[in-house]
C-alpha cells in the first residue's frame, strides 16, 4: 500500500484539457469465440503500441474493466489530435484492426465494438480521490490536494462561489 496517498486529491489539468476516451466490446454470442477473440486481441495489440511509445500521445496506462459481456478501457490522451492522428495513421495498428473489423462486423452479430470521446478541461469536469493511489485523470495528468481546488464538487466546477461541502471532508 506504499503507492496509496493519504488524504483527499484531485486531478489538475493542463491548461490544454485532456481526452477521455471509453472504448470496449460486448460479447454478444460468447460461444461464437472465432468472431470475436480477434477483437479482444486486436485491442491488446494497439495498447501494447501506444504504451511503447508515449509521444503518441496517450497519458498513462489505460485501465480495463469487465462487466458481464463489456470489456471497458479507459485511455487519457494529450488531446483530440492526437487520438485523431493515431487512429488515422496508416503505418500504426488502429487503422487495420479499424478497417478488418468493418468487413468482418457487416456480418458478424457476434460481437460489438462502441467508444465514447470525452474532451475535458479543469472547468468542465470535477474529481475526488481519497486514500488512493494515482488514478484516472489525477493518474494521467497531475494530483493536488482537493482543498486547494476545493472541498465540494460545486465549487470545484466553479457552479457556486461558496465552498459548502455537504460532509465535512
Amino acid at each position: 500500500m506504499s503507492n496509496v496517498q493519504s488524504g483527499r486529491f484531485s486531478a489538475q489539468l493542463p491548461d490544454s484539457g485532456a481526452v477521455v476516451l471509453l472504448i470496449g466490446m460486448r460479447i454478444n454470442q460468447p460461444w461464437r469465440l472465432g468472431r470475436w477473440i480477434p477483437v479482444f486481441v486486436a485491442m491488446g495489440k494497439m495498447i501494447a503500441e501506444l504504451r511503447r511509445n508515449p509521444s503518441l500521445g496517450l497519458l498513462s496506462a489505460p485501465r480495463s474493466y469487465l462487466s458481464g459481456r463489456v470489456i471497458l478501457v479507459v485511455q487519457y490522451w494529450r488531446d483530440f489530435e492526437s487520438l485523431e492522428s493515431y487512429a488515422r495513421n496508416a503505418e500504426l495498428t488502429h487503422l487495420g484492426a479499424w478497417r478488418t473489423f468493418n468487413q468482418r462486423a457487416r456480418d458478424n452479430s457476434a460481437v460489438g465494438v462502441w467508444h465514447e470521446t470525452i474532451l475535458v478541461n479543469q472547468d468542465s469536469c470535477e474529481s475526488v480521490y481519497v486514500n488512493m493511489p494515482l488514478f484516472g485523470l489525477a493518474g494521467a495528468t497531475q494530483s493536488v490536494a482537493a482543498r486547494l481546488v476545493g472541498n465540494s464538487a460545486a465549487l470545484r466546477l466553479k457552479v457556486r462561489d461558496a465552498d459548502e461541502p455537504p460532509v465535512e471532508p
